[in-house]
């Protein structure tokens, strides 16, 4: 299978995973709310949907994509919340089968993107496996409010290697969201897959170094957990700073989560 065709078989059983968290929920539990502040079970299901349906139209009709694109210009965050919002309105039974239509209709739809095209986004321009990977990373950090809010365990995967990518591709902006000046220097990130196996970027020999379990690095990177929480360590002055700024995601950090309370630093850092 090419890599686009593995991301996309990635896709499909991430949402195929949250879909069966959430499937037999009775009506009550979709208004649990979920860590992000304000946001329910529903919210965050109905931001996936609303996400996935407007990622069908950048991969099928860039015209109507750009009207999407003058609403999100007029306000950028406003019409992210305002889709979560509305869909949160459903019933949980109608919300369910939309957000199942729009991932049903979104991996053939970037499976007919033509190779070396680029797909219009509120970011730069992306291909078909990118946007295929980021969809991706969504679906999982929002499964993890989810499931962080009814208390569900989530065993972790080897999906997790697409968030971890993302993020370590995604370091530059985490530098220019913040304000700050990109080191020069790239550090090597070696993270340990649920399965064992090592997922390794950057070159070997560089002195600034981040290392540490997958699942730790990829609830960093989506800032589903505060750093002191999570056995990701950095060598060096660079790669401490970009642990404390990491993202994944598009748009402004946030706050991020606090600390677990009680919880024990799993924090290292070697300067």
């Amino acid at each position: 299978m090419t890599e686009a065709g593995n991301v996309l078989a990635d896709l499909a059983a991430e949402g195929d995973a949250l879909d069966a968290v959430v499937a037999e929920l009775p009506s009550e539990a979709w208004a649990t709310p979920t860590p992000a502040e304000g946001w329910t079970v529903a919210h965050q299901i109905g931001h996936l949907a609303w996400t996935d349906d407007v990622a069908v139209i950048a991969a099928t009709d860039p015209d109507a994509f750009g009207k999407v694109m003058e609403q999100a210009l007029a306000d950028p965050e406003g019409l992210v919340d305002a889709g979560a919002v509305e869909m949160a309105t459903l019933d949980p039974r109608e919300l369910l089968a939309r957000w199942r239509e729009g991932r049903a209709r979104l991996v053939p739809a970037l499976a007919a993107v033509t190779a070396g095209s680029k797909l219009p986004w509120f970011g730069p321009p992306m291909s078909a496996t990118s946007m295929a990977t980021a969809r991706l990373m969504e679906t999982w950090a929002h499964g993890q409010d989810v499931v962080d809010a009814l208390g569900v365990d989530r065993p972790a995967t080897a999906r997790l290697r697409n968030v971890a990518h993302i993020g370590v591709r995604a370091r530059g902006f985490a530098y220019m969201i913040n304000d700050l000046a990109l080191p020069d220097s790239e550090p090597r990130v070696e993270l340990t897959g649920p399965d064992g196996e090592l997922w390794t970027w950057g070159p070997e020999d560089a002195d600034q170094r981040v290392s540490g379990p997958a699942l730790d690095f990829c609830l960093l990177v989506t800032r589903r957990r505060h750093r002191d929480d999570l056995a990701v360590a950095a060598v060096g002055g660079d790669a401490d700073q970009w642990l404390d700024i990491a993202q994944a995601f598009a748009g402004p950090p946030g706050q991020g989560r606090a600390p677990r309370q009680g919880g024990t630093s799993g924090r290292g850092r070697v300067s």
